[in-house]
């Protein structure tokens, strides 16, 4: 869907939409859309500017970042928007003074704008930085790669670092002078 500017001017675009998981394109391989991204926002030109605001709801799937299994992250996201055309900005020989506003507002060039692009950024937004399975996973072992919360680790178990052995020593002479 097109946010045109000159259709915005006339009137508000109530927007209630349903994208089907494969139909927005988020730039990103580490994550994939598991259910429809349901979307219901309003957009309005205000002083030039477009506005979008509204919510969206969504599922996705991504890998653990301790076990590597899979994990459904629910997404759901109110967001509200400003858009400036590109004309806006500042010349490059010009010096600009922004001020704490100015770093919520986005630019827009030509007529409009596409709210799957503006969408696919929100849920980049929305997604953790690194999704866990559980707060208590195990993870993999460093050594043979088992997945730790359904298996034991096959590696042997060495009783101590050899790089510690002086510390161990160390601690064995004292408790012998107490």
């Amino acid at each position: 869907m097109f946010l045109d500017v000159t259709e915005l001017a006339l009137q508000k675009a109530r927007i209630r939409k349903s994208y089907a998981p494969g139909t927005l394109d988020f730039h990103s391989s580490e994550f994939r859309q598991v259910e429809p991204l349901e979307v219901r926002a309003t957009a309005e030109l205000l002083d030039n500017q477009i506005r979008i605001y509204g919510n969206l709801h969504t599922r996705v799937e991504m890998t653990c970042a301790r076990c590597l299994d899979t994990v459904v992250e629910e997404i759901s996201r109110d967001f509200d928007l400003y858009y400036r055309p590109a004309t806006s900005l500042p010349r490059e020989d010009e010096e600009a003074r922004l001020n704490l506003d100015d770093t919520q507002i986005a630019f827009f060039e030509g007529d409009g704008l596409f709210l799957a692009d503006v969408l696919a950024e929100q849920v980049n937004l929305a997604l953790p930085m690194k999704a866990i399975c559980s707060s208590d996973c195990r993870g993999l072992c460093p050594h043979c790669g088992a997945n730790l919360n359904s298996e034991d680790c096959r590696c042997e178990k060495s009783g101590s670092d050899t790089r510690m052995a002086p510390l161990a020593r160390l601690k064995q002479d004292w408790f012998k002078k107490q």
